[in-house]
């Protein structure tokens, strides 16, 4: 079955190839604009997502560094990237997810892929994130941000860009702190964790009142003509957070340090038929210590597991344009590094005690092969994609099993416009993702045998587009083979589950000053058979329905007040053989104004929570290592009432 359906896919597009063209395909993605225009209660892409896309949840874990959820799917079962850049993150316990190392003010536009729909990038099972950051201009421009908000928020961020006919620079930096916020029943970070964790695990009260984070971010980019045709680009950014408390988790973050470098060439107009050649290195790296040094349990001596990861890829793309068929071919290659060690300090004298390995060392690597064709007739369009993976997984720990894997991943997504306004999308795609380093040999929770997991899933939605609304709704079904998943008490292993459900977005004009903008979504996730010693057979991290409702009024040329509605129903369905527990429904109400002072100079002003609501977003499955109480795991409550303001200045 796994072979058969992309073996298909491509039997299909070949017979129609001949009598089709392409016509825009919406099936696979949604694109975002204008991030860090509208993202201005924090750099936490996280928030600006799961506030933006009805397709993505977000997972509270802090202040800052929140992670995100695709149709229910995280960690490796989505992949992220930036400007090309594959990125990870180091902790196993995800206070440091890939999203976190790129800030909002640096962003241009996010696609979310939404299926197994990206060729391009390695292990895209479920989803994915393609970050564009901003460009150079030859133009010089600049722009200067201030953000004040309650809890003590302060943020201060500048882009200046500018060049010439062969030179285009841009420099972007920015620099953020925030004390603990306060949930809607007025308790801090540390004061939630006071209510409900173990002694131990609390604050030192020495401690309670420190601040929740410290982030900087600069980011230069440079791209030379060298050619007409012919552009070197280069890239770097540079991310670090400091002292960043993690209130239901065992652990803080002493830091998370990141750098992001790319290197691109491109070739154009190299023929009538070969339009392009683009060749990519790119590095990252993450280095992430958590510690208990502010706990309890680390007066005396505070424990430090410390993380690093690297990757660093090659990737060659190359597009043709033959006989009205467009055509990319690539090759992909990388290597990415995982490991960790854990020791003791002295909290009086700073010696630190023997190290231990915490994560054996391990390389990942693969190489790749993919291509995607497009092609359009009239009202018909469709896109092809195929690729095949190899993967390595070395371990140094030589007492520990390699593995190595293969797979063929392949989609067909088709779109018919039904006039000009109306048209149907169907998508048909499977890809698989291999495991992790934590998921294989992770002391505790390891599982050497871990096969890779499989997703096929089939994509069906409705758009129609017109000068009085807009409408877009979308179902899936989605079958994961081998699913990685995390018995509580044991050991990651393969399951077989699947995951259904929709999304609905609409825009309403009711007059040239008034839009209404709303957006839904839901999914329902089922493993095949309940796992052996258990009963229930929910998956885990599936929120259930959940939608926004806004209404938005420019007053004026580039001036909008704006209110809106968030609600959450309540968990029903959950996995609490594995950690997970009810939630209660909530309804939160959010006000902001965005008043143009000039064209040079605005000012936000704007409310969230207003009701100062206590209510909980993310839940308790058990790969993520919280703190417990008795019987209850904690959750992390969201913020309560937060008045924010932020001025622009552009030039």
């Amino acid at each position: 079955m796994k072979k058969i359906i992309p073996l298909s896919l491509i039997a299909i597009a070949s017979l129609v190839a001949n009598e089709v063209q392409l016509a825009p395909i919406s099936v696979e993605s949604t694109v975002i604009t204008e991030v860090s225009q509208n993202a201005q209660v924090s750099a936490d892409l996280a928030e600006a997502l799961s506030n933006s896309v009805p397709s993505i949840d977000m997972s509270r874990r802090s202040g800052i560094a929140n992670d995100v959820f695709i149709r229910g799917q995280k960690r490796d079962n989505i992949s992220v990237d930036v400007d090309g850049t594959k990125v990870f993150g180091a902790c196993p316990n995800r206070m440091d997810p890939p999203v976190s190392h790129i800030i909002t003010s640096q962003i241009d536009s996010v696609e979310v892929i939404e299926g197994p729909y990206d060729v391009e990038n390695f292990g895209t099972l479920s989803g994915g994130l393609k970050i564009k950051t901003k460009k150079p201009t030859k133009d010089f421009k600049g722009q200067v941000d201030l953000g004040v908000g309650s809890w003590n928020y302060k943020k201060i961020g500048a882009t200046f860009s500018g060049g010439n006919d062969i030179v285009r620079v841009l420099v972007s930096g920015s620099s953020e702190t925030s004390d603990q916020y306060r949930d809607g029943n007025g308790d801090t970070i540390a004061g939630q964790v006071k209510k409900n964790a173990p002694v131990p695990n609390q604050f030192q009260t020495k401690y309670e009142d420190i601040p929740a984070y410290k982030k900087r971010s600069i980011m230069a980019k440079a791209f030379v003509n060298v050619t007409e045709d012919q552009e070197l680009q280069l890239s770097a950014t540079r991310n670090q957070s400091d002292d960043v408390l993690y209130g239901n988790s065992k652990m803080d973050a002493a830091y998370d340090d990141s750098n992001i470098y790319s290197v691109a060439y491109d070739i154009k107009n190299i023929s009538d038929i070969y339009k392009d050649v683009n060749l990519q290195y790119y590095y990252s790296n993450v280095d992430h210590p958590m510690d208990t040094k502010y706990r309890n349990s680390g007066t005396m001596m505070y424990m430090t597991n410390h993380l690093k990861t690297t990757m660093k890829g090659l990737k060659l793309k190359n597009n043709f344009d033959i006989n009205s068929f467009k055509l990319l071919v690539g090759l992909d290659g990388s290597k990415r590094t995982w490991e960790g060690e854990k020791y003791g300090t002295n909290a009086m004298t700073t010696i630190e005690g023997p190290h231990s390995i915490s994560l054996t060392h391990t390389e990942t690597k693969n190489s790749a092969i993919f291509a995607k064709l497009n092609k359009e007739y009239g009202s018909f369009g469709f896109s092809l994609g195929a690729r095949y993976d190899s993967t390595d997984i070395d371990p140094s720990d030589i007492a520990l099993k390699s593995n190595d894997y293969s797979a063929f991943s392949a989609n067909l997504m088709t779109t018919y416009n039904l006039n000009k306004e109306n048209k149907i999308f169907l998508g048909v795609g499977q890809a698989s993702r291999v495991p992790d380093a934590r998921e294989l040999y992770m002391p505790g929770s390891g599982n050497a045998n871990l096969d890779q997991t499989t997703n096929t899933e089939v994509d069906l939605g409705y758009e129609i587009d017109n000068s009085s609304f807009k409408f877009k709704i979308k179902g899936f079904y989605s079958m994961l083979d081998d699913y990685i998943y995390l018995k509580k008490g044991a050991t990651f292993q393969n399951i077989d589950a699947t995951v259904y459900g929709g999304e609905l977005s609409a825009s309403y004009y009711a007059t040239d000053d008034i839009t209404i903008d709303a957006g839904v979504s839901y999914k329902k996730g089922e493993k095949d058979k309940a796992i052996i010693g258990q009963t229930d057979k929910d998956l885990a991290d599936m929120a259930p329905l959940r939608g926004t409702l806004a209404l938005n009024y420019e007053y004026m040329s580039n001036s909008i007040a704006k209110i809106e509605v968030q609600a959450s129903d309540k968990w029903s369905d959950y996995d609490k053989d594995n950690g997970e527990q009810r939630l209660s429904a909530w309804t939160v109400l959010n006000l902001k104004v965005k008043h143009a002072v000039s064209k040079n100079f605005d000012f936000t002003l704007g409310i969230n929570n207003l009701f100062d609501k206590a209510y909980a977003k993310s839940n308790t499955y058990t790969d993520l290592t919280l703190l417990t109480a008795g019987v209850d795991t904690m959750l992390l409550n969201e913020p309560g009432r937060y008045v924010y303001t932020n001025l622009s200045f552009k030039f």
